[in-house]
């Protein structure tokens, strides 16, 4: 992706070296808000309630902290992708007659306190709406690439991209909508509305990966890496590689193939109107 030397977002809350403070005394309040924060990787409740229960130290040390060379390029260009997709949605929004307000990324390293409750880097990035945060532990990156076998800048900005798409969801009242479902379905029912939320975020990524291409910010490789970033984190690849066998009532995000199909539509529509998961017959 073509983005050095171009805007970085002013919305970026660097909270690295700082840690989270751990949740005592929570309750299963706490547990089920944080159970139902749009996760990216596919993080399984056993990693958040492990992220709850945890030792409960924290540091809070005023020093600065020490980023690498490579932390320093990477939350570089995770600003400057946000900064683009300020510039889309706000266009896109307008057009509409609505108004984008934008959201805030926080960068943390291994655990940090939204108003979703605490999460440890395991659950992989997420967006709460709580704060209307985006939150990114940059460890992130080299998961990707290692554990995921999905390299490359552009794959990284697809996650940007589908966390911010949980945003947009929330703006447009999708959020609310499918939270308001919950105490009245079984979990097997609700898991349905959800994974059909996470396609939609997917769709929006890809809305505005098209917008990138219509700016020739996008070079030779990177629509590849973003799907295979997609297809990665799918629920049926995730849990063969975990388990050995997929359990479909369980997924929350879709299937690899889901994932791709639905980020590749928004790719190439560019329209948040062709994207309504919840009434496609076919996912």
């Amino acid at each position: 992706m073509q983005w050095k030397g171009r805007r970085e977002s002013s919305n970026v809350e660097d909270r690295r070296g700082r840690g989270g403070k751990t949740i005592v005394g929570g309750g299963i309040g706490g547990i089920v808000i944080l159970l139902i924060v749009t996760l990216l990787g596919g993080g399984s409740p056993g990693d958040i309630l492990n992220s709850i229960t945890g030792s409960g130290s924290s540091s809070n040390s005023s020093t600065p902290y020490q980023e690498t060379a490579q932390e320093k390029e990477l939350s570089e260009f995770v600003s400057v992708v946000l900064a683009d997709t300020e510039d889309v949605w706000t266009d896109e929004f307008k057009k509409r007659g609505l108004t984008y307000t934008d959201p805030t990324l926080v960068l943390y390293t291994d655990s940090v306190q939204s108003a979703c409750g605490t999460a440890g880097s395991s659950v992989g990035p997420f967006y709460c709406p709580g704060d209307s945060k985006l939150y990114i532990d940059l460890s992130f990156y080299d998961e990707l690439k290692q554990k995921f076998q999905a390299p490359g800048d552009f794959a990284m900005a697809y996650v940007v991209a589908h966390e911010v798409g949980h945003h947009v969801q929330t703006l447009l009242g999708t959020s609310d909508k499918l939270n308001k479902l919950r105490s009245s379905l079984s979990e097997k029912e609700y898991n349905t509305y959800q994974v059909r939320f996470e396609l939609q975020a997917d769709y929006l990524a890809g809305v505005w990966a098209n917008h990138a291409q219509g700016k020739n910010l996008l070079e030779k490789g990177d629509l590849e890496e973003a799907l295979t970033a997609a297809s990665a984190v799918g629920d049926d690849t995730i849990q063969k590689k975990a388990q050995g066998y997929a359990v479909p009532e369980s997924f929350t995000h879709g299937t690899s193939e889901q994932r791709m199909n639905w980020f590749n539509k928004g790719f190439k529509s560019g329209k948040i109107e062709d994207g309504d998961t919840f009434s496609a017959s076919k996912l």
